[in-house]
């Protein structure tokens, strides 16, 4: 299964667009937040299942806060990240994904990608495809490869403006 992993478009979404058909066929979008009221329309971009989570910048938004499901049997959790510090580091979002028993945390919110595997835990960000704060500034995201024996894969990817 490949998942296409994104966050923080805010309402820009010509370089989601090309990461889209750049990227298919994929069977799952995880958005993680700030899409100031273009859920709609990232959903039907995508064609395919969708998860997506309220980030600090989806005023007034019925989206949920945070999402525990399933990919390929590895428990995933999902969340903007503004709620645990994620601007001054992981350690409570790791503490809320163990003890949640997730083994995959999702987060957005900086705007710069990352990808820590631990033994327990893998916990990623895919930075901003509409507004990168990470040296070179290229929009980023990232790409999941999960089989059904559970193997896993994770790629950070750029997309060259």
């Amino acid at each position: 299964m490949k998942v296409l992993i994104v966050s923080d478009t805010h309402k820009s979404h010509r370089n989601l667009e090309r990461i889209i058909e750049k990227e298919k066929p994929f069977q799952m979008l995880i958005h993680l937040g700030d899409v100031e009221g273009a859920e709609d329309y990232i959903e039907a971009l995508a064609d395919c299942p969708v998860h997506i989570v309220r980030g600090n910048n989806d005023f007034f938004s019925d989206l949920p806060a945070e999402q525990e499901f399933f990919i390929e049997g590895h428990h995933v959790f999902i969340t903007h990240g503004h709620y645990y510090g994620v601007s001054l580091g992981e350690d409570r979002i790791k503490a809320e994904a163990r003890g949640r028993g997730a083994d995959i945390v999702m987060y957005g919110h900086t705007h710069r990608p990352s990808l820590e595997e631990e033994k327990d835990l893998v916990t990623l960000n895919p930075g901003s495809v509409s507004y990168p704060r990470q040296a070179g500034r290229d929009p980023s995201y990232i790409v999941m490869q999960a089989d059904e024996r559970g193997g896993v894969d994770f790629q950070i990817c750029y997309q060259k403006i």
